[in-house]
């Protein structure tokens, strides 16, 4: 592969919603978003008011993926047709997620068994038909469930999605042992035999944009999703990232205007503010008090009690990049 590979921000839960997304944007953004995963059976329910704030875009947002979840292939078929509508630059089918509950529920990474198989089917024919080839359309997933399983790459690499995402580890394996991307050849193989034009992307453990750019190329691949490394370095998808070097005062001039942006979006208390404590490890570390600062933002209890606390330690509105 001698092109460049294109890198993806991951799907994570209470992570990358909205507003982390645009913080992501300004500081290093990277070729496409992912939503946090929106549950297809509950929006098409009495409970959709609750799912809709994982799909809330910025007027900003052009390369925003749709990612979705659930078992009804109905429900999938009209969500898709709404998020089309909505305007999102793609839909990705969550057939990865490793969740205990959620699996027993016969989701994500469920899918994968052969007895889920047929539905698994009908699910990605539900989105192919409700999209009419208006929006890409894509799935992410493992290795396999118990072990690696690479007919299942296969029946999915039969529907000739635009993009097909494989986390390099097994269900089981959870992210228990690293992510062998060796793995992810035969993958690429069957992909150029069965869809010539479906992009392959690997995920697992990437902390840099250089460490994925060398994965992408030596295991031919098309691009790189980075999920937990985002919470290592806000710049990860930099080219030299400028993180290594970000002063105490810089970092919490980041977490700042985060919470701002956060407090900005959600006035009427839509989204828990807890959801925000767990980006203090992000910002908040390595310099000297940085684990008796964190310790008092686990006790605010809004927004406003968190921005007054920051605003005591720095003093002066400085921009934040």
């Amino acid at each position: 592969m001698s092109k460049k590979p294109f890198f993806i921000l991951a799907p994570m839960d209470d992570v990358t919603d909205v507003v982390f997304r645009r913080l992501v944007a300004e500081c290093a953004p990277p070729d496409i978003f992912f939503t946090e995963f929106a549950n297809v059976d509950g929006l098409q329910s009495a409970g959709r008011h609750a799912v809709l704030k994982k799909l809330k875009m910025h007027e900003s947002e052009k390369t925003t993926v749709a990612q979705i979840w659930g078992k009804t292939p109905d429900n999938y078929y009209k969500t898709a047709k709404e998020l089309v509508e909505m305007g999102f630059a793609g839909i990705d089918i969550n057939m990865g997620c490793p969740d205990k509950t959620i699996v027993k529920n016969g989701c994500c990474s469920a899918f994968i068994l052969d007895e889920n198989r047929n539905l698994a089917s009908q699910v990605i024919d539900e989105v192919l038909r409700a999209v009419d080839g208006k929006v890409p359309v894509s799935v992410k997933t493992r290795l396999g469930f118990n072990q690696i399983d690479y007919s299942w790459h296969a029946m999915l690499l039969a529907k000739k999605l635009n993009m097909l995402t494989i986390h390099a580890r097994t269900r089981k394996q959870m992210s228990k042992v690293p992510a062998d991307w060796s793995l992810l050849e035969p993958i690429v193989a069957l992909r150029d035999k069965l869809s010539p034009s479906t992009l392959i992307v690997g995920n697992g453990d990437v902390q840099t944009r250089a460490q994925g750019e060398l994965l992408a190329k030596k295991h031919g691949l098309d691009g790189v999703m980075i999920g937990r490394g985002i919470f290592t370095d806000p710049f990860v998808f930099a080219k030299d990232s400028p993180w290594p070097n970000y002063t105490k005062q810089q970092k919490l001039e980041l977490l700042r205007h985060h919470v701002q942006l956060f407090a900005d979006t959600w006035q009427q208390g839509e989204r828990n503010f807890e959801t925000l404590k767990k980006f203090a490890k992000v910002y908040v570390n390595g310099f000297d008090g940085a684990s008796d600062m964190r310790a008092t933002i686990m006790t605010c209890k809004t927004s406003a009690e968190l921005l007054a606390h920051l605003n005591t330690v720095l003093p002066y509105a400085n921009s934040p990049l």
